[in-house]
C-alpha cells in the first residue's frame, strides 16, 4: 500500500513538472506577443507622424510655388505679352505640380492605408493569441492546484 502511494505521489509530482513547464511556456509566448504587440503599435505611430510630416513639407511646397508666381506677377514689365506667356508658363508649372502633389499625396495616403491595416490585423491576432495564452494558462494552474491537492492527500 505504500509504494502505491509512493508511485502515485510520484505520478503527481512528475505531472506537475510537466504542467509547470507547459505554463513557463505559455507565460514566456504571452511575454513575446505582449512586446510584438507594443512594436506594432510603436510603428503606426512612427508611420503617422512621418505621414504628417511628408503632408506638410507638401503643403509649405505648394505655397512656396504660388509665392513666387505671385512675386513674378507683381513685376511691371511694359511687354504684356511676355508678361502673359511667362504667367502661362507659372501656371502651368503651380498647376502641374499641385498635381503631382496631389496624386503623390494620395499614393502615400493608400499606402499608409494599406499599411496600418496590416498592422492592425497583426495586432488583432496577436491580442487573440494573447487571450488564448491566457486562457490556457488558466486552465494548467487549476490542472496544477488539482495535483497538488492529491500530492497532499
Amino acid at each position: 500500500n505504500n509504494s502505491e502511494e509512493i508511485n502515485r505521489r510520484t505520478g503527481a509530482e512528475n505531472e506537475f513538472v510537466v504542467l509547470k513547464k507547459d505554463v513557463d511556456g505559455a507565460y514566456m509566448n504571452k511575454i513575446e506577443l505582449a512586446s510584438k504587440s507594443d512594436s506594432l503599435n510603436d510603428e503606426i505611430e512612427f508611420l503617422k507622424a512621418l505621414f504628417e510630416m511628408e503632408l506638410s513639407q507638401m503643403q509649405q511646397q505648394v505655397s512656396d510655388t504660388s509665392v513666387v508666381l505671385s512675386m513674378d506677377n507683381n513685376r511691371n514689365l511694359d511687354l504684356n505679352s511676355i508678361i502673359a506667356e511667362v504667367k502661362a508658363q507659372y501656371e502651368d508649372i503651380a498647376n502641374r505640380s499641385r498635381t503631382e502633389a496631389e496624386s503623390w499625396y494620395q499614393t502615400k495616403y493608400e499606402e499608409l492605408q494599406v499599411t496600418a491595416g496590416r498592422h492592425g490585423d497583426d495586432l488583432r491576432s496577436v491580442k487573440t493569441e494573447i487571450s488564448d495564452l491566457n486562457r490556457m494558462i488558466q486552465r494548467l494552474r487549476s490542472e496544477i492546484d488539482g495535483v497538488k491537492k492529491q500530492v497532499m492527500f
